[in-house]
């Protein structure tokens, strides 16, 4: 076999070194240290790999989970989730990628649609659900606080961040939250974010080891840099021994 010879992007032939070191260390290694499950490791990788712009992985990654039974709409939540943090023109990519996924294994598209709310009630819902995630003296406050000329940022964060997509059945809030950060990680420079979403997953229920679950499974994916970050955000934001009191 030449060069030629090779189908794009077959890493085990051009470069066995590499994927030897990757599959040992995501795969052994990385794995001893977590509880996560696996439909739940798969959500914030996923996500994590959206946030970094990876889409040969991310194939890679949704092929793997659909064959381990992670549904369909789970996998295009996580990527509708992603949208309100990476944005639409990052999105839209991967839902390109997971379409032509579905599509080859006969998936009728589209799928049952998970909205639960209307151009109407958007941002009263969204602000609730905003005010379940964040606190509601939180949202009031940043509501309160907004220049009259920037109220409508806040409006946005509400009518769509929440009201849209952090409404929306197939995952559920505690799941959506760790999916949001890893998003943020993955994301990098938003170590403000992450460690807001530190707090919001407290605050939902979930816990410091479920964060360290997450970051250490993002570590092959996202690298060290971003990593680092997101667990002295854990750090700060949930310290060491007083998991209990947010659990």
């Amino acid at each position: 076999m030449t060069t030629s010879d090779l189908a794009p992007g077959d890493l085990t032939v051009t470069d066995p070194e590499f994927v030897a070191i990757h599959q040992h260390f995501a795969f052994d290694e990385v794995l001893a240290h977590t509880s996560l499950s696996q439909a739940d490791r798969f959500v914030v990788q996923l996500g994590a790999v959206v946030a970094v712009g990876g889409r040969t992985e991310f194939r890679a990654l949704v092929v793997a989970a659909l064959d381990a039974g992670v549904s369909p709409i789970v996998a295009k939540e996580v990527v509708y989730q992603a949208t309100a943090y990476v944005g639409s023109a990052r999105s839209t990519d991967f839902l390109v990628v997971l379409n032509e996924l579905l599509t080859e294994r006969g998936v009728a598209l589209p799928l049952a649609g998970q909205s639960t709310t209307s151009a109407a009630d958007r941002l009263p819902v969204g602000r609730a659900k905003q005010s379940e995630i964040v606190g509601t003296e939180a949202v009031d406050r940043m509501y309160d606080q907004a220049p009259a000329d920037a109220l409508h940022f806040q409006e946005f964060l509400s009518g769509n961040c929440f009201g849209d997509w952090y409404t929306r059945t197939g995952l559920d809030v505690q799941r959506r939250e760790l999916l949001t950060f890893a998003i943020l990680v993955g994301l990098g420079g938003a170590d403000a974010q992450v460690a807001g979403h530190v707090a919001m997953n407290l605050h939902v229920g979930n816990t410091r080891q479920d964060l360290l679950d997450v970051l250490t499974v993002l570590v092959p994916y996202v690298g060290y840099p971003r990593t680092l970050n997101g667990l002295t955000a854990i750090n700060d934001g949930a310290p060491a021994g007083a998991g209990e009191d947010h659990a």
